[in-house]
């Protein structure tokens, strides 16, 4: 074995898996494997037999600045000195194999892997050679399969593909980014009175505009209206908005007169 134990925290905190690449064939699919694991906050690294040696020139020239994870690769002559003090190991595969273990998605098994390692667990995941994967006697050694669900009839992906969809998983089990987001640019949300007060510009000009026949459906078209304008994100320069924009209907028509 060669390298440092790394023990520093990803920027997010909190403990963290290791990623353990068995048999790596090209210093370009370690390098942007470990571009992957940068990108959402995973820094171990661990190589077991990389068939091109290390350290790898070509792997620096293809991390894009994830020098973090590479200056601490550890290198092992073996699957079992690589995982020898792990707690929980995954296998990554997208074949069926003739082992009885538990068979998760990359979600599932981040889930797992974030539970154990909060309690102070230490989880690796392995991930094969590009070119075959894990063989039978790698995967035999771990505690479960993650299998990542894609199109049965071309279920090949490459290294760095794979642990970018873990290593997003993992990112993700952590809660701390909302679903989605509005960009306010400046601005803010409408108050209901802001929301308010535009149906009620609308309301005044379309009646002046006679939209609101015939008499026995006025009602019902204001309430759709006061509906559609209440169900609108509208921020506090949209109102503004469209109130200039009513009352240059009411310039443009009296230049018109």
């Amino acid at each position: 074995m060669s390298g440092t134990d790394h023990n520093s925290q990803a920027p997010w905190g909190g403990p963290q898996p290791t990623v353990v690449l068995i048999a790596p064939q090209m210093g370009e699919n370690i390098g942007s494997a470990a571009r992957a694991m940068w990108n959402f906050g995973l820094e171990r690294m661990r190589l077991v037999t990389p068939r091109d040696g290390w350290p790898n020139p070509a792997a620096v020239a293809t991390s894009s600045g994830a020098s973090r994870v590479l200056d601490h690769v550890q290198v092992y002559d073996s699957t079992a000195d690589a995982l020898a003090e792990m707690d929980y190991v995954f296998a990554t595969t997208a074949r069926s194999r003739d082992l009885t273990k538990p068979v998760m998605t990359p979600e599932r098994a981040m889930e797992h892997a974030r539970a154990m390692t909060a309690a102070g667990k230490r989880v690796g995941i392995m991930f094969g050679p590009e070119r075959a994967g894990l063989e039978n006697v790698d995967i035999s050694q771990a505690n479960a399969i993650v299998s990542v669900p894609v199109n049965p009839g071309f279920a090949s992906l490459n290294l760095a593909q794979c642990v970018l969809l873990v290593a997003y998983e993992w990112r993700r089990q952590t809660g701390e980014d909302a679903p989605e987001v509005v960009e306010l640019a400046g601005t803010d949300f409408a108050s209901q009175v802001e929301v308010e007060k535009l149906f009620e510009h609308f309301s005044q000009r379309l009646d002046d505009a006679g939209f609101f026949f015939p008499d026995h459906k006025a009602d019902s078209m204001r309430l759709n209206l006061r509906n559609m304008l209440s169900r609108l994100p509208m921020t506090q320069a949209d109102i503004q908005t469209f109130h200039g924009m009513l009352r240059q209907f009411v310039r443009w028509k009296e230049r018109g007169d």
